[in-house]
């Protein structure tokens, strides 16, 4: 049962690193144009705005089980297949993406906008400003969402053992639900305990550190 329990751990840290990773790199550029988008903002385009503002609060309402299924297809032309841990990223990724563009979007938000009006009329460029204003700058606040981010992804990927999704849920269904092992099921839940405590732990702490 160790050996399980550790391939399990690792097959959820897996998906958490990968959806997390994939999450960054597309949503957050997301939450820059969503933001740079928005009325008065640097790129302003309110169509552009309205659009994608649309999908991501239509994909954020789905109830992540049902976003699992609704996305088989895309799964499937992905990964070659709708089970198993690769094919679990898939989703999981999705969701990150939708989750970081609206949580990097309100980080941006909290930026003064005095210290744009600033940049601005020293002659910066606009991706000087994202680069060396508003990203840097919204960094505490932008660690903070992340971190309640990850801790989503992580019930997530349990979810994701009830369609064979692999993980921690994977084995809590097989063991604790269908053969009645209540014990696994308590390792199970110490194991996914230490790891939200761990990322919270971590990301309060770099928090404070980039605030200082």
């Amino acid at each position: 049962m160790i050996t399980l329990l550790i391939e399990a751990t690792f097959q959820t840290l897996v998906m958490i690193i990968v959806s997390t990773v994939v999450g960054l790199l597309i949503g957050l550029p997301l939450a820059v144009l969503l933001f740079s988008s928005d009325n008065k903002g640097l790129y302003e385009n309110p169509v552009f705005n309205k659009i994608a503002g649309f999908i991501v609060n239509a994909v954020r309402s789905v109830p992540y089980i049902i976003l699992i299924i609704a996305l088989i297809p895309l799964t499937r032309l992905i990964s070659g297949s709708s089970i198993g841990t690769t094919a679990a990223c898939v989703p999981l990724s999705i969701a990150a993406i939708m989750l970081i563009a609206r949580v990097g979007e309100e980080s941006l938000k909290t930026v003064p906008k005095g210290l744009i009006e600033a940049a601005l009329s020293m002659g910066a460029s606009r991706l000087q400003i994202i680069l060396k204003v508003l990203l840097p700058e919204c960094l505490p606040s932008l660690i903070g969402g992340m971190t309640l981010v990850i801790i989503s992804l992580i019930g997530f990927s349990a979810m994701a053992g009830a369609v064979g999704g692999g993980g921690l849920g994977d084995l809590a269904i097989r063991y604790g639900y269908q053969r009645y092992q209540t014990d696994v099921v308590f390792q199970i839940v110490l194991i996914l305990i230490t790891m939200v405590q761990g990322i919270q732990m971590s990301g309060d702490w770099l928090a404070r550190r980039l605030e200082k």
